[in-house]
């Protein structure tokens, strides 16, 4: 029997509200570990980003004051 099957005989709120509430009721979990893992990565990807960001900027900046005051020698 195919999952079409089953459902042809159920009212439409039985596809389009019962059964994606007991989904949610028995993966919500999983569901809000995977959203919050992903999060937490995102979070990390932009801290290191501007990290790197602000690294660069200072190398920079440290390089192009210290080729300016080398020049006075």
């Amino acid at each position: 029997m195919a999952v079409r099957e089953i459902f042809a005989g159920m009212p439409w709120w039985v596809k389009w509200v019962a059964v994606p509430v007991i989904a949610l009721v028995v993966f919500g979990g999983a569901i809000l570990s995977a959203i919050g893992v992903l999060i937490g990565l995102l979070f990390k990807l932009l801290v290191f980003v501007a990290l790197v960001g602000g690294l660069i900027y200072v190398v920079r900046k440290f390089m192009a004051s210290s080729s300016s005051s080398r020049g006075d020698w």
